[in-house]
């Protein structure tokens, strides 16, 4: 239990550090992540003999100041994961709460969709969408919030199937209460915990995803410094250059890793 909290406390530590990094960060950097210079391209960073002073983590291959990309990619990476769990989690926990409250025909359909849904290979289905309707920061958020809120929805149905008979319900109803009013007061408050899990959960996917998909060129557009188009855009150079291509992917395992740790000890924390 012990190594579980300190899981925990770690996780959310590093997301702690990297949200005010990603807020407070481009204020304090003296460089533009977009300026390019090619004169100063592919410089080494600090534990490099060759570095130069302005640019501790060197530069990329147009010149452009690596850490102030850093910085800004985990802006991006976490306005991403939290718009995404937001889009997912309003459609999962709205159809979840629907068909397990009213069951019947609702249930059968809403289960029907879940399970259509559960079917569709995320990635692939994403990079067919964005291929279509081009990629951009909106459409990134857009897509994965359509196409990551099956879980939401899973939990949120079996929690309201198994309070929608509970004798504060019941009371509910007996004093005239809405459906509305039972659904949103009543049964979604007391199902925030193992809703908050499936959050972390989402939020670590929907990052890598879209990773995935700037490293295949269909998320989050250049100049951007998604980390996904960092990797991408560092492939060329890694035998040469290789902290370009382990800088980026270390961060995102750092992000990644430390949703994780807080998802893990959330759950920890509600099974006790």
């Amino acid at each position: 239990m012990m190594r579980r909290r300190l899981g925990f406390y770690c996780g959310l530590s590093i997301i702690a550090a990297l949200a005010l990094i990603a807020v407070f960060g481009p204020m304090l950097l003296p460089n533009d992540p977009f300026t390019q210079s090619l004169g100063q391209r592919l410089a080494q960073p600090f534990w490099h003999d060759k570095t130069l002073p302005a640019h501790w983590l060197g530069t990329d291959q147009l010149g452009r100041d690596y850490l102030a990309r850093l910085v800004y990619g985990a802006r991006i990476s976490l306005a991403i994961g939290f718009a995404v769990v937001l889009v997912s989690g309003f459609i999962g926990i709205s159809l979840g709460l629907i068909a397990g409250y009213a069951g019947g025909v609702a249930d059968a359909v809403i289960s029907f969709i879940i399970n259509t849904r559960i079917s569709m290979p995320i990635v692939l289905a994403a990079l067919a969408i964005v291929s279509v309707t081009g990629n951009s920061l909106t459409t990134v958020i857009l897509v994965l919030g359509l196409l990551l809120w099956d879980h939401f929805a899973v939990v949120a149905r079996s929690a309201a199937m198994q309070l929608r008979n509970a004798d504060y319900v019941t009371a509910a109803r007996a004093m005239g209460c809405t459906h509305w009013h039972i659904l949103v007061r009543e049964i979604l408050p007391n199902i925030r915990g193992p809703l908050l899990v499936i959050a972390t959960v989402e939020m670590a996917h929907a990052i890598l995803v879209e990773a995935a998909l700037s490293f295949l060129g269909l998320g989050v557009p250049a100049p951007y410094p998604s980390w996904g188009l960092m990797l991408s855009e560092a492939k060329s150079f890694m035998f040469f250059s290789p902290w370009l291509i382990a800088l980026p992917g270390a961060a995102l395992l750092l992000l990644v890793l430390g949703i994780n740790l807080t998802g893990d000890g959330l759950r920890t924390r509600r099974e006790s």
